[in-house]
């Protein structure tokens, strides 16, 4: 009979994923930056526990975080170990080139930690997304998001 080596023991990964609201009644985060600097200092309290990750979402339009790279090159500052990254930014609204150029900024202060998690979004709440921030695609909107 063979014997086979031990296996490996299985070790679960743990993060969190931060949309950042604020300003809602009776809150503890009434201020565009004050969920900045919590989303902050959850993310630093969060390495001292043990975890994992720190994931932001980007909600553009909405009282919440909108703009994640200050904040994930702040907290890739703050931390050494844990992963920092987006929970999918919806590239309809975004630049490429700058994103990237941001997306590596990030990276880099964060000694190489980032994940970037992109989407093409879906068609129905972002009609002309990009529009809305001067980026329009060089050949109009996309096909199956004309009317």
């Amino acid at each position: 009979m063979v014997e086979l080596p031990p296996t490996p023991p299985v070790r679960k990964r743990i993060g969190f994923l931060s949309f950042g609201h604020w300003g809602a009644r009776g809150g503890l985060t009434p201020t565009a930056r004050d969920a900045h600097v919590q989303t902050l200092e959850l993310a630093v309290a969060a390495e001292e526990l043990g975890l994992d990750g720190a994931f932001l979402r980007v909600h553009h339009f909405a009282p919440q975080l909108a703009s994640p790279f200050p904040l994930l090159a702040a907290i890739g500052v703050r931390t050494r170990r844990i992963e920092i990254g987006t929970a999918v930014i919806d590239m309809r609204y975004e630049n490429p080139l700058y994103m990237a150029e941001d997306a590596a900024a990030a990276d880099l202060l964060a000694g190489g930690r980032l994940q970037l998690g992109i989407s093409r979004g879906s068609p129905e709440p972002a009609y002309r997304g990009a529009d809305a921030f001067g980026y329009a695609p060089p050949n109009g909107p996309c096909p199956e998001l004309q009317s």
